[in-house]
């Protein structure tokens, strides 16, 4: 947003230097990105009228001028510019002056004749980079004024840094209205009169979709002069602002939008066909904009057209073929309120940026809509003449402005002083917002040109910035110190990654974002949280699973020659369940390559699953997990297994499919646990350590393949015989000596007591309870 300080001071007037104005904008946070002065200094110069023009006699191209600058006798200057011509008002540097560049104007002589100053142009001003001759003036200039002041020259050029949330700056009158609340000055804005209807005739304006423009206004103007010169002080309030003149009609609308921050659009009426339609544009509906820019538009834009074709995109950009032209004699203004959810990103997508755009997507005043209309006719009919109709206006539901409760106490703890009632009334009265006070708490309701203020500490914000925040103390912090809880039950993050480190992991950090089809093919989630606005098509969906992420680097490293890779990730996992969103903490890893790094103490070996469940182990320690084949998407089938601590289901453990390991010499194994379950710790309980020795006794059994080894030691521990400590699978065998489908396990049972050493006798019960329970799963002892 760049402004004219000059401009702002005709709405405000703080008695603050140019500089001091500009750290007041910043810190109120209005950031000041530049202050430039409107042109280079220079002095001396004023406006001159050229009385006669005479050949130089000894230079074919010079010529001697007599000049009038607004003093009692006329003086001579020699002037080489080919487009000098009597009754020329041209800038004349007198004696003295000094011009960009430090460039002084000297009496001298030239081919003899004495020349008693300089005609300027534009570029010898520093007014402009090129020009063809002198700089002609309007006709209407004071002979004799200085140019600084004729031109306006002492001005100082502010561009603002907007945030997206202060939309309501986007004008001259929101950037005075802040000005006068953080100064206290007094706000002096423009007299919008309300013209003199002298027709009848209107345009039929239909809103089809209410939502995206809750309202619209137009006014039909007719018997303008749309050549009409733009006056001088528009030019200049419009060009220091960055935007370039057109015609008077357009030139009004975009001052309007410079000076209330409301943007307007003006349609020739004899190009419309029938009347105005807001509505959604048909697919594949084509448009010329004014860049000439042809764009062809879907049914996610909203459109301005009339009973033929589309006129303009809304809050955007008009169409060539209904704009105003010099020759246009009817004109339809258009001003209207477009929900910033219709307008944000649609103008990107086209690859424009406009100034309306930038506004409606950050939303504007609605409730100045229908004025900012009146002071766009207050100037068409002083500039351009012609007759207006009563406005048409379609209004649907405006966004409602709920009412926010500011607490006097909560300022205090916030912004660490007290303020107050008093205080805060008086801030919120020079922010313009309407409240009720009720005892040490307002119930604010915030104006419509604030779209951002929706919770309490936005309003704390704002009592901050008009307090000042150079203002608030600094205050050293100071609070009582005392032990925080460390419950026994639960293990600190560190020491599980400290764990994993100890074993050859390192870890890694991953984006959320996945592929949606990697998400299927992985995790056989085929309904992942999708992303609305995804960075990227591969970052579609959120992950429901670290495993991506791990694989993928996984073939990065391996792509690069590391032969032997162990990560592991630590992350958010999200899933969709019962119309709610989960959010589950999970600790992931993966190993490829070698069990140990090479050295001469041992032989090379793969790491297998067993190497990868033992690492598991060591991080659930001292809990026991049990392990249950089972079958993933993303697991070698027979070579993946279920992870549970108790009952609980907490993971999974297991080498990755063939069709994941095209590019990869050797299986990789991954496991996930959930990191909830892997914190909780038990309180160890103290237990009488046996001076006695232990028994061991071996059970082999004969069982179905199909019978795993945890189940029959589920079994046994289950039985809860007296003396046995242990119970270990050692040894499975298959081969000659045991039929085919069958497969025989040994167990080590071990037996103590803390009493005594245990006899045949107290032993063999115990046995015999274990022995029980193997059979009621089908297991035969071998002898």
């Amino acid at each position: 947003m760049k402004f004219s300080e000059n401009w702002l001071r005709s709405w405000v007037n703080p008695k603050l230097t140019s500089e001091e104005l500009g750290h007041l904008l910043t810190m109120a946070g209005l950031e000041v990105e530049e202050r430039a002065a409107v042109a280079p200094a220079f002095n001396n110069v004023v406006v001159a009228q050229v009385l006669s023009v005479e050949k130089h006699p000894d230079a074919d191209r010079l010529n001697v001028c007599q000049v009038n600058v607004g003093e009692e006798a006329p003086l001579t200057i020699v002037c080489g510019a080919a487009n000098v011509a009597v009754g020329l008002k041209v800038p004349c540097a007198r004696i003295g002056a000094v011009l960009p560049g430090d460039f002084k104007i000297k009496q001298a002589k030239v081919r003899g004749i004495p020349s008693f100053g300089m005609l300027c142009s534009a570029v010898e001003l520093g007014l402009a980079t090129e020009s063809d001759g002198l700089w002609v003036l309007p006709s209407d200039a004071h002979v004799g004024q200085l140019m600084r002041e004729y031109l306006d020259l002492d001005d100082q050029l502010f561009t603002l840094k907007l945030t997206p949330n202060r939309s309501d700056c986007s004008g001259m009158k929101g950037i005075a209205r802040e000005v006068a609340a953080l100064t206290g000055s007094e706000l002096s804005p423009v007299a919008i009169v309300a013209q003199s209807v002298a027709l009848s005739d209107q345009l039929v304006v239909t809103v089809e979709d209410k939502t995206s423009c809750p309202l619209y206004c137009g006014r039909l103007v007719k018997g303008v002069n749309a050549a009409a010169v733009t006056p001088v002080w528009m030019q200049r309030r419009l060009e220091r602002s960055g935007l370039r003149c057109i015609n008077a009609v357009v030139d009004i609308t975009n001052y309007v939008m410079m000076e209330l921050g409301q943007p307007m659009h003006a349609f020739d009426a004899a190009t419309l066909s029938g009347g105005i339609t807001v509505r959604r544009a048909g697919k594949d509906e084509a448009l010329t904009l004014l860049n000439d820019q042809a764009v062809v538009l879907d049914e996610n834009v909203l459109v301005i057209a009339d009973d033929a074709r589309v006129l303009a995109l809304a809050g955007i950009m008009g169409g060539a073929g209904s704009g105003v032209e010099t020759s246009t004699q009817d004109v339809f203004l258009e001003a209207a309120f477009f929900h910033p959810d219709a307008i944000a990103g649609r103008a990107r997508r086209f690859g424009l940026a406009t100034d309306s755009s930038f506004r409606f997507e950050r939303g504007i005043d609605f409730s100045a809509t229908r004025e900012a209309l009146e002071r766009a006719t207050q100037l068409q009919l002083e500039i351009c003449g012609g007759s207006i109709a009563e406005i048409t206006e379609v209004r649907g539901e405006l966004p409602a402005r709920a009412a926010i409760v500011l607490r006097t106490s909560r300022v205090a703890r916030v912004l660490g002083i007290s303020f107050e009632c008093s205080q805060i009334a008086q801030l919120l009265t020079r922010l313009q917002f309407e409240f009720v006070m009720s005892g040490d708490s307002f119930s604010v309701t915030p104006p419509s040109f604030r779209f951002d203020l929706s919770i309490e500490s936005d309003l704390i914000e704002e009592v901050a910035r008009l307090y000042g925040y150079d203002a608030i103390p600094a205050l050293a912090p100071h609070a009582a110190l005392t032990m925080l809880p460390d419950s026994e039950l639960q293990r600190p993050l560190s020491r599980i990654q400290q764990v994993l480190v100890a074993r050859d992991y390192q870890e890694i950090v991953s984006y959320a974002f996945v592929d949606a089809q990697t998400e299927s093919e992985l995790c056989g989630n085929d309904h992942p949280v999708a992303l609305k606005n995804p960075i990227a098509s591969n970052m579609s969906v959120m992950r429901s699973s670290l495993i991506g992420g791990l694989v993928g680097v996984l073939r990065f490293n391996l792509n690069r020659r590391q032969s032997r890779v162990r990560l592991f990730e630590v992350g958010a996992c999200f899933a969709k369940s019962d119309g709610q969103y989960v959010q589950t903490q999970r600790l992931s890893g993966i190993a490829y390559g070698a069990c140990l790094p090479e050295q001469w103490g041992s032989a090379t070996k793969a790491v297998d699953f067993y190497d990868v469940k033992a690492d598991i182990e060591a991080l659930f320690a001292p809990l026991t997990l049990r392990f249950a084949a089972a079958m993933h998407p993303a697991l070698h089938p027979g070579r993946s297994a279920q992870i549970f601590a108790g009952e609980n289901l907490v993971g999974w453990l297991g080498e990755l499919h063939p069709k994941w390991q095209r590019d990869m010499t050797q299986a990789a194994v991954w496991f996930e646990v959930e990191l909830q379950a892997l914190m909780q710790s038990r309180v160890p309980r103290m237990s009488e350590i046996s001076k006695f020795l232990p028994v061991r006794r071996d059970l082999a059994v004969l069982v179905d393949e199909s019978v795993s080894a945890q189940t029959l030691t589920d079994a046994m521990l289950a039985a809860k015989a007296d003396y046995v400590q242990e119970v270990v699978l050692f040894d499975v065998y298959r081969g000659p000596g045991v039929e085919t489908g069958k497969k025989s396990l040994a167990f080590r049972v071990s037996l103590q007591d803390t009493q005594k050493t245990l006899t045949d006798a107290e032993i063999e019960p115990g046995m015999g309870l274990l022995v029980e329970a193997l059979n009621k799963l089908g297991a035969q002892l071998r002898m």
